[in-house]
């Protein structure tokens, strides 16, 4: 009878015979387990890529949106500026359109002034309408002896005198009234020019006089000779 050797069927038995693969076989499986060991890597660069680009359209999007918000600040500040100047020339419009309806009354009590007959209670009333219109801005002006100037004058009569040297306003008919720098009536003035012919050139009326002067002496020059000789020789 024979004997078994103890243990011969744990030496001699192969490793993987179980399992039946083949040294090839288990070369095979343990390539791919290389290939996943380096998949992780490729993958990071991917993902890094795929982060800048959202990171970039992100900031073309916030630099977008900026842009815009400004350029609507922009519209928004135009429009404030707008609004308030357009504010302001209403309020002009208005008080001017007021102002203008009361100009008639103001010529009436500047008639009944000139007249003496402001007195009593209708002199308070005047004076207090007159003070209303001053403070919303309301001036009159023309003046009598001033240049006459045809954007703010309104020439209504036209003479001449010997006494003024360029086309002066002699008599206010109606004064003129402005708000600011706007003028709402101009002054009707009567206007007076130079003479003409009253006034010669200077070298004229100096040479004029000299001789006039060259006369005068002449004759009283004459007038003492005479004299001294007893009088003109009588022939």
């Amino acid at each position: 009878m024979t004997e078994e050797t103890p243990g011969f069927d744990e030496q001699n038995e192969p490793t993987d015979v179980s399992s039946g693969d083949t040294p090839e076989a288990a070369e095979s499986k343990a390539a791919p387990s290389a290939e996943e060991g380096a998949a992780p890597a490729g993958d990071d660069t991917a993902a890094d890529v795929g982060l800048t680009a959202q990171l970039d359209q992100a900031r073309a999007a916030l630099t977008e949106r900026t842009a815009d918000l400004q350029r609507l600040q922009a519209e928004f500040q135009n429009y404030r500026r707008r609004v308030e100047r357009d504010r302001v020339a209403v309020k002009e419009i208005a008080v001017a359109n007021l102002l203008t309806e009361l100009l008639p009354v103001l010529d009436d009590i500047g008639r009944a002034r000139e007249h003496g007959e402001l007195v009593g209670g209708f002199k308070s009333v005047a004076e207090s309408l007159e003070t209303v219109a001053a403070k919303m801005g309301l001036q009159q002006f023309g003046k009598e002896g001033e240049p006459f100037d045809p954007t703010v004058h309104e020439a209504l009569m036209h003479s001449y005198a010997p006494d003024v040297t360029e086309t002066t306003c002699v008599a206010i008919l109606q004064p003129g009234y402005r708000i600011g720098e706007r003028t709402i009536r101009p002054a009707r003035v009567a206007v007076a020019e130079p003479q003409p012919g009253a006034q010669p050139a200077k070298g004229e009326s100096d040479a004029d006089g000299k001789g006039k002067a060259k006369g005068k002496k002449d004759k009283t020059a004459e007038a003492a000779d005479d004299k001294e000789s007893g009088g003109p020789d009588k022939g």
